[in-house]
Order: structure tokens, then sequence, then C-alpha cells
């Protein structure tokens, strides 16, 4: 989805609007998965890096402006526990119990005039 929004800075405000969002690239150099005991899953994923291409627009009381982006996230851990149930009550379900994420580097780039 989009990311529109405002941000007050100074002398007034910044509104933005961030569209056409796509993932371009996705890097698992490294992921595991193990069982727990007591049915659990365990998801680890190591260095991994996500490119995203998007559309970008600013607007102040004094300019705008307007261009195609690019981010790229780097050096991304992960490492999150599933639980899975089994009462057999049912059909399977599989909820998220924990999560952690680190990102070491974000690099931006923003060029002007789509």
């Amino acid at each position: 989805p989009d990311l529109t929004g405002h941000e007050k800075f100074g002398l007034g405000n910044v509104k933005y609007n961030i569209s056409r969002i796509h993932v371009t690239a996705v890097e698992l150099p490294s992921a595991s998965i193990s069982l727990l005991p007591g049915s659990g899953i365990k998801l680890v994923i190591g260095n991994a890096s996500l490119t995203i291409d998007m559309n970008w627009n600013i607007r102040t009381w004094m300019f705008k402006d307007s261009g195609r982006g690019t981010v790229h996230i780097s050096k991304v851990f992960v490492t999150a526990i599933f639980s899975t149930p089994l009462d057999n009550a049912g059909p399977t379900s599989i909820a998220l119990t924990s999560c952690q994420t680190t990102s070491g580097d974000v690099d931006i780039k923003l060029n002007g005039k789509t």
C-alpha cells in the first residue's frame, strides 16, 4: 500500500506520499528452520538483504518535488518462534510467539522528477 502523511518541521508541514512500492530483490543467504520441543518452530535468517523501488513526492508551503527512489536494506537478521498447538480440535494453526529483527545498513537513493 501507499504511504501518505505529514510531518511538522520548523516553519510548516511537509506532506509526503510514497507510492508504487515494489520489492525488486530479496536475498536470504543463510536461513534455517528447526523444530523445538513442545510443538514449536524456530526460523533464523542471517545476513539477508532487501531492495525496494518506489515513487515519492513531497510538498511544503515553499516547494514541491517528486521522483523515483530505491531503498536497499542489508545485514538483516531475523529470529522468529512460532507455536503450533497439537490439540486435534480443529484445523492446524500457527501463531507467532516471538520475533527479533535487526538491520545493519540502509541505503536510500532519491532521484528527482519522474
